[in-house]
């Protein structure tokens, strides 16, 4: 937007230079044509004068010698003819072709305008004088003079106009792009407070300064917005993590509670004795999911600490054998990634082990700055991997599977603060792909 401000601007300063110096030089040319007119026309009528009186003398000897100092002088081509068009003197060399002005002049015109001059022509110009008093014509006077020096001057000024047009310009166009930073000023830093948010700086804020008023008070009324917002999200994470945590104990001395009772159960209430206790842990479970994801989005949970890797998955490994399920780590033993990635990896590890079957195979990869964990169980559709990076979503055919439904969502915040990207593709020939590609400034 900037640029095309500044083009608009420029534009519109060009046009306006435009309307001011072509005006200024056609008008000068024209200025200087006529002053090369005037000047020669003065010439022709002296000459004229002694034509009418050297024909009525029959002596053009006088003329004659005027005529060739002022050629040679001038460099310019002087013709006299009489009335019947034949040549009486001349001085010079003539080009032209004279025959439509003799035909003006013998009607006792004189010439009343020449070709405007400009640097690139015309490099001659005729001008004819009709020699004789009132309507006794005695001939007529001719004259074929240079335009160098008119050219000359008509360039200088075409020059300085055009010299000072691009000065005009160039401190128009800095101008203009000072003026397009100035009233975008708050945009940009808009736009860079925005993007701070988007990477998850919920404390990031415009800072208002120059700019029009109009757009320092969108920057104050979008920090109130931020802030609003930012303190709402707060008290939505504090409410989660205080109510989670308020919940443990509850939980834990109803859970103890309920195992002191075991002993005094009758037979029949054994199977409800079970599913109460199995509610109770899953209970448990979406409450320790749920303290982690108020951490995690609280920026509290995540560390720039790198952590191997292969450690971590060797104490998956155990899982994996208990499960029956193969366990490849194509990964260095001496790879590292940052905690963030590392936790990613684990809640991928969980899931896979809950949703493969007996004789299946999860691989585990790191190339690249690009972390994968794919498996060969039943994998998810299209419209199911778009959904379920989001919060408390479980599949249909999975609603027997132990979880909270928020272990992704988890994945999903943690990429997010640390600036990866998470993604969930498909395997091939089925399955799923849990790919997470770091960051550059992450990467190992």
């Amino acid at each position: 937007m900037n640029s095309r401000l500044v083009i608009t601007f420029t534009t519109l300063i060009v046009f306006l230079i435009a309307a001011l110096a072509v005006p200024l030089g056609l008008a000068y040319a024209t200025h200087r044509t006529n002053r090369l007119l005037l000047d020669r026309r003065a010439d022709a009528t002296r000459f004229a004068e002694l034509a009418d009186q050297a024909a009525r003398d029959n002596d053009y000897s006088g003329l004659m010698a005027e005529v060739t100092r002022y050629a040679d002088l001038y460099g310019a081509a002087v013709r006299v003819r009489d009335r019947g068009g034949s040549i009486r003197v001349t001085a010079g060399r003539f080009d032209a072709d004279d025959r439509d002005a003799l035909r003006l002049a013998l009607a006792g015109r004189t010439t009343e305008d020449l070709p405007t001059i400009t640097p690139f022509g015309p490099a001659m110009v005729l001008l004819a004088e009709p020699a004789g008093r009132d309507a006794q014509l005695s001939g007529v006077v001719l004259i074929e003079a240079p335009t160098e020096r008119a050219r000359a001057e008509v360039l200088l000024v075409w020059a300085t106009l055009a010299v000072g047009a691009l000065v005009a310009v160039a401190y128009s166009a800095l101008a203009a792009r000072r003026l397009a930073r100035w009233i975008l000023r708050p945009v940009t830093e808009l736009d860079r407070t925005t993007q701070a948010i988007a990477q998850g700086r919920m404390d990031a804020r415009a800072h208002p300064g120059a700019g029009p008023s109009e757009l320092r008070r969108l920057e104050e009324r979008f920090n109130a917005m931020a802030d609003a917002v930012s303190g709402a999200m707060e008290r939505q994470r504090a409410f989660v993590a205080d109510a989670s945590h308020e919940l443990r104990t509850p939980l834990t001395v109803l859970g103890l509670r309920l195992e002191n009772l075991e002993p005094h159960l009758r037979g029949e209430g054994t199977a409800e004795f079970e599913e109460a206790m199995a509610e109770l842990d899953r209970l448990a479970l979406l409450v320790e999911d749920l303290l982690a994801l108020a951490r995690v989005e609280a920026g509290a949970a995540v560390e720039g600490r790198a952590v191997e890797l292969g450690p971590r998955l060797a104490t998956w490994r155990e899982v994996y054998a208990a499960k029956r399920v193969a366990l490849v780590a194509e990964v260095r033993e001496t790879a590292q990634v940052p905690e963030a990635a590392a936790r990613i990896a684990d809640i991928a590890l969980d899931n896979a082990q809950k949703f493969v079957p007996e004789g299946g195979t999860v691989t585990v990869t790191l190339a690249d700055g690009v972390l994968g964990v794919a498996d060969d169980g039943p994998g998810l559709g299209e419209e199911e991997r778009s959904e379920a990076l989001g919060r408390f979503w479980r599949s249909g055919a999975h609603a027997n599977v132990p979880g909270s439904g928020l272990g992704l969502a988890i994945a999903a915040e943690l990429a997010r603060a640390c600036g990866a990207t998470l993604r969930l593709l498909p395997a091939e020939p089925h399955g799923l792909i849990v790919e997470l590609r770091l960051n550059q400034a992450y990467q190992p």
